[in-house]
């Protein structure tokens, strides 16, 4: 594995040029070994149709890899300059509502804008063919953010077009098209693929089926889209390629993406993310303000480790107050290196806090760097600093395999928000709950893509799956450990219909759904061994139950160690579900005090500690906002 290091984002154009070396010397001391550049630097590359300004940058890359840092290039287009839009006027992606996203800020384009794909290529041509060999550049960042602003699906004229020649090379006739869809309901029936339209401005709801498809549509435009400029890279170099995903983004297939790349990387703001991104109780929200939520970071290291099949990074990392949360408080003092140390903890290559000095203008002059807008240190460059010796002295600790994986998957995600069939049904809080539950009971984690490999765990869970891949299917049946399915999953077909057999429909299980209800906040149903049922409950009709509610209906069914359960459960009868499950595999799991978590790698347990205070347990004590570790 490669040695786990330190970097930062940093935006020459930004500065004056004179003050670069001196920058690039503050970062070296500071331990740093990466530094990316250039993803928003188009309009200074190409100011012109054609006229190109290349000297900037040679020199830029020149100044910070003499200094010993390695370059991460960035390919400039999530932000095309001006004069591209007055190129290709009709290049904007366009909400849901019919109106265009317009310059002014970022992410103004639409996937499927053949031009603009067109000037994609050409520019990220030339950027490989002047920067492919260059001895600083030693990885390339495609993008930036995809999704970020929900810029994932356009509405847009040359989405229309593109999402016709998708339906028809994936129905190959309006007829079958029909059929998949159900058309013949509301008399939606198409003569001509031509004839489809976007799902969107329709009196009333769409057809899900239709919605489904526009949003698989979406995400493969996603696919293609940075398939077209990783394969012109590839040409000219032969250093990794990476693009930085984000948190609670799942508009687009990560693990399709990932398929073209080498390493994947995410863009962690724990505090950030606490305040817009996370269902909480305010109280859970007050107490760990300054900290973030203990789990969200965890959720996504773990996510990306699996998108980039073992490799990954942070490619931005929270190192102070952040701009665009709707309320923006500062760390606790020793969370810049708690949020690194987990990172490597889970397996990170390299951490990147974002930026090295903070704007003062523009749209993020409010948000922290390691350096203060008049260059002095901010609270995290010493920090960093920390990181980065404590990096060099520790031995390699290697990323485990645990016992247990959660089984994630993108296409859910669409499916549950196409028909929702509950105002606060949401796959990502779903899973994200059972995440929860598996790392308060002490447990280290893997996340497995719905088609991937689940034979060398002894506990799996997957809540929500709407589709049930047959791949799986047929793991399920020789898996040796204990399964935890559902709820929900294996509901629906590929085309938002209700399958016959009725689901859950898997091997050896005697249960069939016969109804499903969602639940309103403060209504539950609770179980016969403690805790209960809430937001979603199913009707099973089953001879294998294993659990029950109160009231007596059926609450999991069991066939051997295969469980499918019917509703989500709450944190009670989560914590009791998968300390069951875990005693029947023989996992150890451990009740750990609220903002206590635990990391195993192949050499030390990572103690991280979330909460504002200090914590005993089990004769050590963890320091407020800190990490410790121990040898295995």
């Amino acid at each position: 594995m490669p040695p786990r290091t330190t970097g930062v984002c940093y935006y020459p154009e930004h500065w004056p040029e004179d003050q670069w070396p001196e920058d690039a010397a503050r970062m070296v001391a500071a331990g740093l070994t990466w530094v990316r550049i250039g993803e928003f630097a188009w309009s200074r590359i190409e100011p012109r149709p054609g006229a190109f300004d290349f000297g900037w940058l040679d020199r830029a890359i020149d100044v910070l890899g003499a200094a010993g840092l390695k370059v991460i290039l960035g390919t400039p287009t999530a932000t095309p300059p001006h004069w591209v839009l007055d190129k290709h006027p009709d290049m904007l992606a366009v909400d849901a509502a019919g109106k265009p996203r317009k310059f002014g800020s970022r992410r103004h384009y639409c996937f499927s804008h053949r031009g603009y794909r067109d000037e994609c290529y050409r520019i990220v041509t030339l950027l490989g063919e002047r920067y492919g060999k260059n001895p600083h550049i030693h990885a390339w960042q495609i993008d930036n953010e995809y999704g970020c602003h929900d810029t994932t699906v356009s509405y847009s004229s040359a989405a229309r077009d593109a999402f016709r020649d998708w339906c028809a090379q994936r129905y190959q006739s309006a007829d079958a098209l029909n059929r998949a869809w159900g058309n013949v309901f509301w008399s939606m029936e198409y003569d001509e693929i031509d004839d489809i339209d976007l799902p969107n401005l329709t009196v009333t709801e769409p057809n899900p089926a239709h919605v489904l498809a526009f949003r698989r549509f979406s995400s493969d435009q996603v696919v293609s889209f940075n398939k077209l400029q990783a394969d012109v890279l590839r040409k000219h170099t032969d250093r990794p390629l990476i693009h930085n995903y984000m948190g609670r983004e799942l508009a687009f297939d990560h693990f399709a993406v990932g398929a073209d790349l080498d390493i994947a990387s995410w863009d962690s703001y724990p505090i950030g993310f606490l305040s817009d991104r996370i269902e909480a109780s305010a109280d859970h929200k007050a107490h760990f303000l300054r900290q973030g939520d203990p789990d969200m970071q965890a959720f996504h290291h773990d996510i990306y480790r699996a998108v980039g099949r073992g490799r990954w990074w942070v490619m931005e990392q929270q190192p102070g107050p952040v701009n665009w949360a709707p309320y923006n408080p500062a760390p606790l003092p020793g969370m810049a290196r708690l949020w690194a140390h987990e990172a490597f903890a889970h397996g990170a290559e390299a951490v990147c806090y974002f930026r090295w000095r903070q704007a003062s203008f523009a749209q993020e002059q409010q948000h922290a760097g390691l350096l203060r807008p008049d260059s002095a240190d901010a609270p995290a460059l010493a920090e960093a600093a920390q990181v980065a010796r404590e990096l060099a002295d520790f031995p390699e600790t290697g990323t485990a395999t645990a016992r247990v994986a959660l089984v994630f998957d993108y296409a859910s995600a669409w499916a549950w928000e196409t028909q929702p069939q509950g105002a606060d049904f949401d796959y990502f809080r779903l899973t994200f709950a059972t995440y929860r539950a598996l790392r308060r009971a002490g447990l280290s984690v893997d996340v497995v893509n719905a088609t991937g490999d689940i034979l060398g765990y002894d506990l799996i869970l997957a809540p929500g799956i709407a589709t049930l891949p047959q791949s799986l299917l047929d793991q399920l049946a020789r898996f040796k450990g204990t399964a935890l399915i559902g709820p929900r999953s294996n509901a629906k077909t590929p085309e938002m219909a209700i399958p016959v057999p009725l689901p859950p429909n898997l091997p050896g299980l005697d249960a069939v759904v016969s109804l499903v209800e969602s639940l309103p906040p403060g209504t539950t149903v609770p179980l016969e061994q403690g805790g209960a049922f809430a937001h979603w409950f199913e009707h099973l009709d089953s001879a294998a139950v294993s659990e029950t509610t109160a009231d007596g209906r059926p609450a999991i069914a069991s066939a051997g160690k295969l469980h499918y359960l019917a509703g989500w459960p709450d944190e009670a009868a989560f914590d009791r579900i998968i300390a069951g499950a875990c005693a029947a595999v023989g996992i150890e799991t451990i009740a750990l005090p609220e903002g206590l978590r635990i990391r195993d790698t192949t050499t030390h347990r990572f103690w991280f500690n979330y909460s504002p205070e200090d914590i005993t347990f089990r004769g050590l004590t963890h320091k407020a906002a800190g990490v410790t570790w121990q040898t295995m």
